[in-house]
């Protein structure tokens, strides 16, 4: 089945141009017909295919406090204080994610700039060093989980935030040192807007998820959860 339409593009595009809450209002059934509740249904799809990889994950279809990220954007400390976003995101998201740091997997639609991926996104400064330890120390593990030619097909590894130079700390001459530079570590694949509108999404996202499975298996071991 298709979840989202050229409609659900369409709303998103025009919510840019009329980032306004009069706007929003006169058109929220548009967003809950065309976006909301066709992502709904897509999470409460992916709960089989995410138990088949893990039981420690979960794809929560609630509007709120589920899986699914507010439209409405905090802007009580941006320059930008346009209320709404104009994406729409899903976080697959680990059952201890309240209590301590967790990798999760994550389904992003906005036009023009859709994707899939999974890990750990702006992880504090002590997350950060214990996962880069945990690269030096199994780098095997790493090495199969980030740079297996059958995961680096699909996906890259998220470089919008690095170190200028290598963390102090750790040896320079560690073979997947720029790896250590990353703040963020997240495996991304972009997709096509006409992808999330195929029947077949729901099956490309699981193949997308398994082959993420190992990369966030690396994750949890790095911070002692569960997979």
């Amino acid at each position: 089945m298709s979840y989202f339409t050229a409609k659900t593009f369409t709303f998103l595009r025009a919510l840019g141009r009329n980032n306004s809450r009069e706007w929003f209002q006169a058109h929220r059934a548009d967003y809950e017909t065309h976006v909301r509740a066709p992502f709904q249904a897509l999470v409460t799809d992916l709960q089989p295919v995410l138990a088949a990889i893990s039981l420690q994950f979960r794809a929560d279809p609630r509007p709120s406090g589920g899986s699914l990220f507010r439209i409405h954007r905090d802007t009580r400390f941006a320059n930008d204080k346009s209320p709404y976003k104009t994406w729409q995101g899903a976080r697959l998201f680990h059952a201890r994610r309240a209590q301590v740091p967790a990798p999760s997997f994550y389904v992003h639609l906005e036009p023009g700039a859709c994707f899939v991926g999974a890990g750990l996104w702006h992880p504090e400064t002590p997350t950060q060093r214990r996962i880069r330890q945990f690269i030096v120390d199994n780098p095997a593990g790493w090495e199969s989980a980030v740079h297996a030619p059958a995961v680096r097909r699909r996906f890259e590894l998220e470089s919008g935030e690095m170190l200028v130079r290598p963390p102090a700390g750790f040896p320079v001459d560690f073979p997947r040192i720029d790896d250590l530079r990353h703040k963020n570590f997240v495996l991304i694949r972009s997709l096509e807007d006409k992808a999330m509108i195929e029947p077949r999404l729901l099956q490309g996202l699981g193949k997308d998820l398994a082959t993420l499975a190992p990369f966030v298996d690396y994750l949890c071991a790095a911070l002692d959860l569960e997979f």
